[in-house]
């Protein structure tokens, strides 16, 4: 498997315009069920570009976000340049480099299939001040609920690297355990993106595990997904349905 530090380090661009947001109903469940209030400090794990910072920024949170890869961490800091109340480290989620009791919450959102999941619960817990939480959301693709999703599943597979040993589905029960050091809760939110022929090129070479614009084998690539996209697009546009599972203790 490439370097987790690098792997997005050529994709940072795709990434920023082309990965799914998250639902309306996730802020509420938040706010309802883990008491998440405008004052308190987020510790987002794995920030990325700042995507999922932005949910809690916009709810008035302080948010530090954790990042290893530099690109990806520099986006972020452009992207929320205008919050004054967000930061960012250079860290991991097993060593954040934070001193202890600084988060009221800890999020991980689309970035836990990276973590040692004993490490990084451990790491968690020494940053949360007493009575904080722990919250973990991602965005799961649908594989074959329509005939498009099928057929773009098989293409992944198909020019996909280390495709099934990247995938969210692969972490079990005992790790979440591990990860919140005891029970939690889950719930599911419908999502989708409704992406023109580029949008789809680019959320496709947003993935760490396909070929990026300049291999060699990107445009047999494209050439797939620009028939793929003909066979399937309406009013030029094709729906990508995703479930926003959300994993917390609260």
């Amino acid at each position: 498997m490439r370097n987790v530090l690098t792997r997005f380090s050529d994709r940072v661009d795709n990434y920023v315009r082309y990965r799914p947001g998250y639902p309306d109903g996730l802020l509420e469940l938040l706010r309802a069920e883990c008491r998440l209030s405008p004052d308190e400090t987020v510790v987002d794990i794995g920030c990325g570009t700042g995507i999922s910072s932005r949910i809690f920024l916009d709810n008035g949170n302080r948010v530090i976000g954790v990042e290893p890869n530099a690109a990806m961490r520099s986006a972020a800091e452009r992207e929320l340049s205008l919050y004054p109340w967000f930061r960012t480290v250079d860290g991991t989620a097993e060593r954040t480099g934070l001193d202890d009791n600084v988060a009221d919450v800890v999020t991980a959102m689309q970035a836990l299939h990276w973590f040692d999941k004993r490490a990084a619960g451990a790491e968690f817990r020494r940053i949360l001040r007493p009575g904080g939480r722990i919250i973990v959301v991602w965005n799961e693709r649908q594989l074959d609920t329509t005939p498009f999703l099928a057929e773009y599943e098989m293409l992944l597979r198909r020019f996909g690297t280390d495709y099934d040993t990247v995938r969210h589905d692969r972490t079990t029960d005992e790790e979440f355990v591990e990860l919140f050091g005891g029970e939690y809760e889950r719930a599911r939110f419908d999502n989708e993106q409704h992406l023109d022929l580029e949008g789809l090129v680019g959320r496709t070479a947003s993935s760490s595990y396909m070929p990026n614009e300049d291999m060699p084998e990107f445009a047999e690539l494209r050439k797939e997904l620009e028939l793929l996209f003909a066979n399937h697009e309406r009013n030029g546009r094709i729906a990508l349905l995703y479930d926003t599972n959300v994993f917390y203790s609260c």
